[in-house]
């Protein structure tokens, strides 16, 4: 579009924020009334999106591996371990049976560790319906075949892409929850779907874009949290803003070039699963990845952070991945490669800001994108200048 305001369609109901996503404006609960969806996982973030699907009119059931977790849930409306303090809606079911929180869902959402979402769905599969979607919540890489979340649903369940969708943004648990406003991207090969997606979880103080991009809005949620390690580490080691915002700033570069070769469009990079991404992790002290590199910075090692850690922080594991990934696509990531020294222990914390710039001292452009891609960047420049 050629101005960057969100502007309504010719029925009103489509909104574009500028950087060709769409907004799904908020129509109150009567437009999700009588959706069922199933909410696999009860932790931080899989508990407040049910929150946010609930508040939003849908029929929401969350999957809960512990009985006890779930009847906490389903009774007192409170999940004390993830979210302390928060009343959940009272329309909000739990249960630990698989088959009673998958009968009749249409939208499946997964909020899982990364590296146990595989077998999670192995779990559900006998329990899913025959047109249920799949839904990602989770940000991450599987370590074994450096797959993104999507690719894993695909190669587990042989699903078609249009059955598969993804949700990511800055999305802080324990804001959400407090009904913080913010947004995200809801994003599926087949449009429809990704409509579907986001008017689902599309409540008041939640509003979701649309989008084709799944690559690029998968990569988003996935890099974001390698920068936030570093900046992490740089902050418990006392540097300052300066440092900051140049690994923040390099750090949205290296996401960039690594997700345009990896198929992406870049001007997904430069909304809400891209740099609003990167900004609310990099920045907030809710955030688990940014949590553990401040733990590092400070000293703590590798296994002393992961035993103060609570829940997973998907950067650490997803480091050696996407550097895998990275030196196959001819990508050069020197923060993350910095960030991946510092967990091996090779690297002093102290020494990741003064390498942030380059991986050598010879000047080099401050974006560089894969030669295979030049169409997408030139495309890019355009819809700005067209702005």
């Amino acid at each position: 579009m050629g101005s960057s305001e969100a502007q309504a369609d010719g029925n009103g109901t489509l909104l574009s924020d500028g950087t060709g996503s769409i907004a799904i404006p908020v129509a109150g609960q009567k437009r999700n009334r009588g959706r069922k969806v199933a909410m696999i996982g009860a932790g931080s973030w899989g508990t407040t999106f049910a929150k946010v699907l609930s508040d939003a009119g849908c029929d929401v059931t969350i999957l809960a591996r512990r009985p006890e977790q779930a009847n906490e849930i389903q009774v007192a409306k409170r999940n004390t371990q993830y979210l302390p303090g928060i009343n959940l809606p009272k329309s909000l079911q739990a249960t630990s049976d698989p088959e009673v929180a998958l009968r009749g869902a249409e939208l499946v959402f997964l909020a899982v560790p990364s590296q146990t979402l595989r077998e999670n769905l192995l779990a559900i599969e006998p329990f899913l319906g025959k047109r249920a979607v799949l839904v990602s919540l989770v940000k991450g890489v599987e370590k074994n075949t450096t797959m993104r979340m999507s690719e894993v649903i695909a190669d587990t369940l042989d699903l078609d892409p249009s059955r598969i969708g993804v949700v990511s943004g800055p999305n802080i648990a324990l804001e959400i929850a407090k009904e913080q406003p913010t947004g995200a991207v809801a994003s599926c090969v087949d449009l429809e779907v990704a409509k579907r997606i986001a008017t689902a979880c599309s409540a008041r103080y939640f509003r979701s874009y649309v989008n084709t991009d799944v690559i690029g809005t998968e990569l988003g949620g996935v890099l974001k949290n390698l920068i936030a390690l570093a900046i992490g580490i740089v902050d418990g080691v006392g540097y300052g803003e300066n440092t900051k915002a140049a690994i923040i700033t390099r750090g949205l570069a290296e996401m960039t070039e690594f997700s345009v070769a990896s198929g992406a469009d870049p001007v997904t990079l430069s909304g809400l699963a891209g740099l609003g991404d990167l900004i609310a992790t990099c920045q907030s002290p809710l955030s688990r990845n940014n949590t553990a590199g401040r733990l590092i910075g400070q000293g703590f090692s590798l296994e002393e952070t992961k035993q103060q850690m609570q829940q997973t922080a998907e950067g650490i594991t997803s480091v050696p991945s996407v550097l895998e990934l990275a030196r196959a696509r001819g990508i050069v990531m020197p923060i993350v490669e910095q960030v991946q020294m510092v967990l091996d222990g090779t690297m002093r914390p102290q020494n990741l800001g003064p390498h942030l710039a380059t991986e050598d001292d010879v000047p080099k452009p401050e974006l560089r994108l894969s030669a295979e891609q030049p169409s997408r960047m030139q495309q890019f420049w355009q819809k700005l200048k067209g702005k």
